[in-house]
């Protein structure tokens, strides 16, 4: 890296500035995002059994209701990372928190299960924008530290799914689905209420050459936390690349976020292919293999982990297999006792998450945990009494939850900053692709009495995943965000 003395890069400030007052506040903002997606999510499990009572609807019809939602999920991560890299994260999660609030409190008054089924795939186009706001939040945090509040991040989501099984164990009985579509949509409202006071990444700014904007969040950032900026001038990995290599004609296109290897590309078709462009570079020589094997990843922890949560109802709601029409109320009650207690698995997952993720690292922390999931699954493939069924649930579901953690930690990191955002969004996507899958896999098994096929299923699927994580090509722990494709090449050959 040649660099003048007075010299410095955004990652090199963050580090002297340190975690303070300001990455507290831009924690709770972008963890309020992190609350009111986990409710979305978790309600799935609650609504879907409600509606089919209430409308007569088959299995098929109530699993459909989750399918759509992860349908929307899978266009909205890939678009809203796109939107990100292309005009800045502010406006990425600004969109996606106007679409979740709108569609999810419109859903609410659905008429009809068609009705339904649209503004839920709308409320998952919204929610597609979760990893904006994770990458976003990343971008920053010290190096030094990321690991660690990266799991604290985390435990947002932890407490939305927990506030959200409470809230159905209390509304549900008394108030019905509708109260709890519309009481869980509200938290996404609090994004709007203070997005006037976000600031935007200093590190897109950077990439983008908005040097000046750059140093205000970064002098902004110092005078919260009560520190200096480093003395001296602030400049990118696009600037050191072009000391370092000095090749103008190669280096000035790292300048533009979606066209990192295509020299000879005029910049008017960058805004109209940028999807495709960016796409490219995720499986360019450089990314390919890490862009791959993250997609297994991300499409196994989806499915294992909202197929959980989905079990958890269907299980717990049937100790033995009977047909659909005999399914009670009372069943229905037990479900919610088995998903508030199943939700609290996510605590300890989270304490092993922050214990495991700068000690031993993120590859071998997701690998451990996969395995020893397919470890508690297994006697699932018997019919099992309540209690036995729920404490296996509930050790499936801390490991779930490690990996589930660890992976979004790790995907931000192998990624550079000028497709971070898409390369998670687009992994997100694949991992809906399992998202809509587990319910036909959860609910459709379940209901017609084939769950030794449905747990079987998931065995193969976390054993597959924990096996993918063990060919990843290096190892982020304690390293340095990389702001340029080239600059990621150089680690991948220190690594391997």
């Amino acid at each position: 890296m040649t660099m003048g003395d007075d010299d410095y890069t955004v990652d090199d400030a963050l580090v002297t500035l340190g975690f303070g007052k300001f990455q507290l506040l831009v924690l709770v903002y972008a963890g309020i995002g992190w609350i009111s997606e986990a409710m979305e999510m978790m309600l799935l499990s609650f609504v879907g059994p409600a509606v089919q009572s209430a409308w007569k609807l088959s299995s098929h019809q109530e699993s459909f209701i989750t399918s759509v939602v992860f349908a929307g999920m899978l266009i909205g991560a890939y678009s809203w990372g796109i939107v990100s890299d292309q005009h800045g994260r502010r406006k990425g999660f600004l969109i996606t928190a106007i679409v979740t609030s709108t569609s999810g409190f419109l859903s609410a008054f659905s008429p009809n299960y068609f009705s339904l089924l649209l503004f839920r795939s709308l409320v998952g186009l919204g929610l597609g924008g979760g990893p904006v706001l994770s990458s976003w939040f990343l971008e920053f945090v010290p190096a030094p530290n990321r690991g660690t509040w990266m799991v604290i991040f985390s435990a947002f989501w932890t407490i939305g799914t927990i506030f959200e099984a409470s809230l159905a164990w209390i509304v549900m009985p008394r108030l019905g689905w509708r109260w709890l579509l519309a009481l869980s949509s509200l938290p996404t409202s609090l994004l709007l209420l203070f997005y006037k006071m976000t600031p935007e990444s200093p590190r897109y700014l950077c990439l983008k050459g908005r040097t000046t904007e750059a140093m205000n969040v970064l002098e902004t950032i110092a005078r919260l936390n009560g520190t200096k900026l480093p003395s001296g001038t602030l400049i990118s990995d696009n600037q050191i690349e072009l000391q370092k290599i000095d090749n103008p004609s190669e280096d000035t296109v790292l300048l533009s976020p979606r066209e990192n290897d295509e020299v000879e590309t005029p910049k008017g078709m960058g805004s109209n292919l940028g999807g495709i462009s960016s796409l490219k570079v995720l499986l360019s020589p450089n990314l390919a293999r890490s862009t791959l094997l993250l997609w297994a990843v991300f499409f196994g922890n989806a499915f294992s982990y909202y197929g959980l949560v989905l079990l958890t109802s269907e299980l717990n709601a049937r100790s033995k297999c009977v047909p659909n029409k005999l399914q009670t109320e009372k069943s229905q009650d037990i479900s919610y006792k088995g998903v508030f207690i199943a939700s609290f698995a996510e605590l300890p997952g989270l304490l092993l998450s922050a214990v495991a993720v700068d000690r031993l690292g993120r590859k071998l922390s997701m690998s451990i945990m996969f395995f020893m999931c397919c470890i508690f699954l297994l006697p699932l493939t018997f019919h099992l009494n309540e209690d036995l069924t729920t404490s296996l649930l509930f050790g499936a579901r801390v490991c779930i939850t490690v990996t589930f953690t660890v992976v979004y930690i790790y995907a931000p990191e192998i990624y550079p900053t000028s497709v971070r955002t898409t390369g998670v969004g687009v992994a997100s996507s694949v991992g809906r692709i399992g998202g809509m899958l587990c319910p036909l896999v959860a609910v459709g098994l379940v209901h017609g009495c084939h769950q030794t096929i449905a747990v079987l299923l998931f065995e193969i699927v976390a054993l597959v995943s924990g096996i993918c994580v063990m060919f990843f090509p290096f190892e982020t722990m304690g390293q340095e965000l990389q702001d340029t494709v080239s600059s990621v090449k150089q680690t991948d050959n220190a690594e391997t």
